[in-house]
């Protein structure tokens, strides 16, 4: 059984979540990450011309498979800072929220958009 609910963040302004850049993208490529100390998969994502091809370690193997992902349109975030996870350099935070287990559902949206677009 998952954890209660996280409590609500404190407010903030527009101006203070117009500073995450969350942009949809297209998955490319997504491989096995096997040297990874959780069960996570190394995807490439398509962000379009103004972004390209970014990269990001996910931990999304026990509700998606290999097969399944590229094509799949989803959220990350694109504007924090590079991070080291184990021999991979991941460059976008790809988004999700937790199932009734505490997997994670990736976000998508209900209609293909162009690649590169920003959430508002």
């Amino acid at each position: 059984m998952p954890d209660a609910p996280e409590p609500l963040a404190p407010e903030i302004t527009y101006d203070d979540f117009r500073k995450v850049d969350i942009r949809v993208g297209t998955i490319l490529v997504a491989e096995p990450y096997p040297e990874a100390r959780r069960p996570a998969y190394k995807l490439s994502v398509d962000f379009g011309p103004g972004i390209g091809v970014k990269r990001s370690s996910a931990q999304i193997t026990t509700r998606y498979t290999l097969d399944e992902l590229p094509g799949r349109q989803v959220a990350a975030v694109v504007n924090f800072p590079k991070k080291q996870i184990g021999k991979f350099m991941s460059e976008v935070l790809v988004l999700g929220f937790p199932d009734e287990n505490g997997e994670v559902v990736l976000i998508t949206p209900s209609r293909a958009v162009p690649n590169g677009g920003r959430l508002y």
